[in-house]
């Protein structure tokens, strides 16, 4: 188990939206969907695009800028797997939140 790093509260974060927060120096979007958090890098591999802003649905979140698709439980690219933003596991210790840093950064 890596570090775990308090990055908000739970009231903070609303139902069917994200909020941004930064870990060590890098930003990372956190997604509130059906009372389950998520994780992901928010930075879109593809052209840099913040996925905070992105569209959610169906556990996918939707890149702002060129509509790639990432699945918010692992970060993988909806439409082609093989391609992944970083992922963290979160855990909520009352209404804290807090994201664990793993020893292999982003990786669910």
């Amino acid at each position: 188990m890596g570090q775990r790093v308090t990055v908000g509260k739970m009231s903070e974060i609303p139902e069917g939206g994200s909020v941004l927060v930064e870990v060590n120096g890098k930003d990372v979007a956190v997604f509130r969907v059906n009372g389950q958090l998520h994780a992901i890098d928010d930075m879109c591999p593809h052209m840099g695009a913040s996925l905070s802003g992105g569209f959610v649905e169906d556990g996918v979140v939707t890149c702002p800028w060129h509509y790639w698709r990432f699945r918010l439980a692992d970060g993988a690219w909806a439409d082609n797997p093989k391609i992944k933003t970083g992922c963290y596991t979160l855990h909520v210790e009352g209404d804290e939140v807090q994201l664990e840093v793993p020893e292999n950064e982003g990786k669910c």
